[in-house]
């Protein structure tokens, strides 16, 4: 469904009245910048929060720009489409000109051109004009990490209360890219690409309702972008159980090692896994890595994997379907997260939940999910070859051990991380920012010679 056809008027069969207080569905608009389903968290995210939001009789409209998310069967897509320069086979491509259809898209091709990413703040503007457009259409608007300058100013702005979620603060990403860097050129280049997050912090700093996904990103929210502790509530995510579980008919290939990384991505530590594959294999010749993302072809994975002779041991895989990665994961014999910080560790979740058993490093949010070193999973420091090489040894040389890890990893998913749990406590934040926002508007008309803008709830002449 194209934004184009939404702004023409009300959807056939939508729900009327609002569901401000009680127990009666709401209607929400999910908002997502980017929604790849098959490379970050922000897509999958997206799909398995808004399906099991779904199940619990709510009514869901997934907003989103390219790439767009894959979502199930009764959650509408409505497209707000960009320009969509960042697309493969031409990424950071400059458009025919009557691909222009505004000034928001001449802000779009302008940032790019200066070394800069527009999306955050050019999808804020297109999604702020499309709800103004629709107000009264839903009882909540959710943010995906946005954070863009669009979504301020109030209820009134967008037509409903906003609840953001912040699954991690961008600045530790910008700050590992920076530590990575190796010239001034290098360093200027990262500085302008992460500009925006200067707009994410001073946008984040005037939500009134956060969402985050551990409590490791809820401190790093508070000392990165300066959110008071007090508005911001932590709901785990965690696995599709039903799909990421055990198989036995799958086989174990003997020394295979899975893992998802973007290659050149020095947040995901893929480098110091490689690393680690190369001493393993001294000992254990048969051990080999599978890297379920985008193989680069230049760049330190590449130049390690060459300088190690690892050549046909490390294998990157692509836009496999879900079942197929499933099964890739269950045919492992140890499943691993080396990231030098994650604000969750949606990988290590759903590993677990398969029953593969499981070595991860202590970066970030990584032990809220992974749990205690020796009884759910092995435990090393971030970013130590040496140490994540000496767990993938003990690991692929213990069976018991194996099964032992696998079997406890799973239970511990079952009873911590699963989206129905997740839908269920963000469902309650929403109910609590409705009724915060209607009683902010019961407030204020009690004072006397002060009203309230129609349908917002909030004061006439308010800044906030």
């Amino acid at each position: 469904m194209t934004a184009e056809a939404i702004d023409a008027g009300p959807r056939a069969g939508a729900v009327t009245g609002a569901r401000a207080e009680g127990d009666g569905p709401l209607r929400i608009a999910l908002l997502t910048y980017k929604g790849n389903p098959f490379c970050g968290g922000q897509g999958v995210y997206v799909r398995h929060l808004s399906r099991e939001l779904a199940r619990l009789g709510h009514h869901v409209e997934v907003i989103g720009s390219q790439p767009y998310p894959t979502l199930d069967e009764g959650v509408p897509l409505t497209e707000l489409a960009s320009l969509d320069l960042y697309r493969q086979p031409d990424p950071f491509r400059t458009p025919a000109r009557d691909e222009y259809r505004d000034w928001i898209d001449a802000l779009e091709v302008a940032t790019m051109w200066t070394g800069g990413f527009p999306e955050p703040l050019t999808f804020s503007l297109r999604a702020r004009r499309h709800l103004a457009a629709r107000a009264g259409q839903f009882d909540v608007v959710h943010d995906n990490q946005t954070l863009g300058y669009g979504l301020l100013g109030g209820p009134g702005a967008i037509g409903a209360p906003l609840v953001t979620t912040i699954h991690h603060p961008i600045t530790v990403d910008r700050q590992l890219e920076l530590d990575a860097a190796t010239d001034w050129k290098r360093r200027a280049s990262v500085r302008r690409w992460y500009a925006f997050t200067r707009m994410q912090k001073r946008v984040a700093r005037r939500l009134p309702s956060v969402l985050t996904v551990s409590g490791s990103s809820r401190q790093e929210i508070v000392d990165h972008l300066g959110v008071r502790a007090d508005r911001i509530r932590v709901v785990h995510i965690g696995a599709d159980t039903d799909l990421w579980s055990p198989d036995p008919s799958v086989a174990e290939v003997p020394g295979r090692i899975v893992t998802t990384s973007s290659a050149d991505v020095p947040l995901k530590g893929l480098i110091h896994l490689v690393e680690a594959l190369a001493k393993l294999r001294t000992e254990n010749p048969a051990a080999h890595l599978v890297v379920v993302g985008k193989r680069a072809e230049d760049g330190p994975v590449a130049q390690a994997i060459e300088r190690y002779g690892l050549e046909g041991h490390v294998d990157f895989v692509k836009g496999i379907t879900d079942a197929e990665l499933v099964d890739l994961v269950r045919s492992a014999q140890v499943a691993c997260v080396p990231s030098l910080y994650e604000g969750f560790s949606l990988p290590a979740a759903e590993a677990m939940a398969t029953g593969t058993p499981l070595v991860a490093t202590t970066g970030g949010a990584i032990p809220e999910v992974s749990g205690p070193d020796g009884e759910t999973c092995l435990a090393v420091p971030p970013g130590d070859a040496g140490a994540l090489a000496a767990a993938l040894g003990r690991a692929l040389a213990d069976p018991a051990l194996r099964a032992r890890l696998g079997a406890a990893g799973r239970d511990r998913v079952l009873a911590n991380f699963t989206w129905a749990r997740a839908a269920q406590g963000t469902a309650e934040l929403y109910r609590e920012a409705i009724a915060g926002r209607h009683a902010k508007g019961r407030a204020a008309a009690r004072i006397p010679g002060l009203s309230t803008a129609p349908g917002t709830g909030t004061p006439l002449g308010s800044n906030r």
